[in-house]
């Protein structure tokens, strides 16, 4: 602790030149500013960013069949793969680290034909055949009635679960549409669950205006027979569904007669692989914001040693008869690293205080304006802040050092004799 004394002599070394002092602060004060701000920007981008993946298991891939690009077993290059039914229940046996793989089929299309009517209007959307587990892997919210359910799969019934853009398009202002009817492609269904697309989706405006049928329905209906449109396949939380991908390539490969080494007859995308390298990149800006603030704080504590150097030089004379009243070198060093760790330690706390007012205000103009694409919720882990507690510490001790060294090499004879 430090005793009243040390104090007024600190304040008095400090206030000797107040301009001059308030100047270093500010160095200090900006760079740990500097360095909020840019980490809680860094975060604000993750967070939107992140959050434009929804709900979506992120742990997922897609996959879906393409023409082959290599002869096997007397099958000719350039066929067309297709998936079949009972390749679903082949992974789940050969790969229980899944979770879901849900089959999928799909017709049409919002921006092509007309494919949906109901009374005198019209309307193209995308009709895609599903299990009821597909809720959980793509976010939406059920507005009214319900989702598809395994009694609708056995027992292949007509219902429907249709968008708010479908909803908009086919029934009136405030028109109640679960219990109603729509066509597809000439065929009554009835409407059993409407949903909203979660607005941070980028393909929210597609999701809105797609009809959710099941799965066995659609094959049925629209003569697809036990064939596979594709599929969204999610591992367990405890698996990487980029580790298991080269596995399920290779198990679907044999299903379907493909070559061992046909990259291009299987497509796929890795949504866990593409959200890695999405949260690889933000890690990579973290490192830049470390580094920029962490510049703009070590050109602060440059400007402190320079002050603490100029300080010592002007006091040459108290250090004189300090040392002439029998003052040690210790105690010399610890008055100018003391007044080092002051000035670092306020202004920087001071730039901790604005940093986490900036983010207050970051958020309470997100409030205000509504949500921003790719931009949300910017934050500082605490973690971060006492990390910053850590740096002034350090950097005032090393800050204050140099000029403390310097100190206590002024002979006391020749400090007295200084003018």
């Amino acid at each position: 602790m430090f005793n009243r004394d040390r104090w007024n002599e600190i304040l008095e070394a400090l206030n000797a030149n107040t301009f001059r002092t308030f100047l270093t602060a500010f160095g200090v004060f900006w760079g740990i500013f500097i360095l909020v701000v840019l980490l809680s920007l860094t975060k604000g981008l993750r967070n939107g960013v992140s959050k434009d993946f929804g709900d979506f298991a992120t742990n997922s891939m897609f996959m879906w069949g393409q023409g082959t690009s290599k002869p096997y077993k007397g099958l000719p290059k350039g066929r067309r793969v297709q998936f079949k039914v009972e390749d679903v229940g082949v992974l789940k046996q050969k790969l229980p680290e899944l979770k879901y793989v849900s089959p999928r089929g799909q017709l049409g299309g919002y921006q092509g034909a007309n494919n949906v009517t109901r009374n005198d209007k019209t309307g193209a959307f995308t009709v895609s055949g599903d299990y009821p587990e597909y809720i959980k892997q793509q976010p939406m919210d059920i507005t009214a009635g319900r989702f598809i359910s395994y009694s609708d799969i056995n027992e292949k019934r007509k219902g429907v679960v249709i968008g708010n853009g479908v909803v908009t398009s086919l029934f009136n202002v405030g028109e109640e549409a679960v219990g109603e009817y729509i066509k597809i492609n000439g065929v009554n269904f009835m409407v059993i669950g409407t949903f909203q697309a979660p607005n941070n989706n980028g393909d929210s405006e597609e999701l809105a205006n797609t009809i959710y049928v099941p799965f066995t329905t659609f094959n049925q209906v629209f003569n697809r027979g036990d064939t596979v449109g594709w599929m969204a396949i999610t591992a367990h939380d405890d698996f990487s569904i980029t580790s298991l991908k080269p596995r399920i390539l290779e198990i679907m490969r044999e299903q379907r007669t493909i070559h061992p080494e046909d990259e291009r007859a299987i497509g796929n995308f890795d949504r866990a692989e593409a959200f890695g390298r999405i949260t690889g990149l933000f890690d990579i800006l973290k490192f830049v914001g470390f580094f920029v603030g962490g510049l703009i704080l070590a050109s602060g504590m440059i400007g402190v040693i320079n002050i603490l150097l100029i300080s010592v030089k002007e006091r040459t004379n108290e250090i004189g008869v300090r040392r002439a009243l029998g003052a040690t070198p210790w105690q010399v060093r610890g008055q100018i690293i003391q007044e080092s760790l002051v000035l670092t330690i306020f202004s920087g706390m001071w730039g901790v205080a604005c940093g986490a007012c900036a983010i207050m205000l970051m958020n309470y103009a997100l409030e205000q304006s509504g949500p921003v694409d790719n931009f949300a919720n910017p934050s500082v882990n605490i973690w971060v802040v006492v990390i910053a507690l850590g740096i002034l510490i350090f950097s005032g001790i090393v800050a204050g050092l140099f000029p403390a060294v310097r100190a206590t090499r002024i002979k006391p004879v020749d400090a007295l004799r200084t003018e």
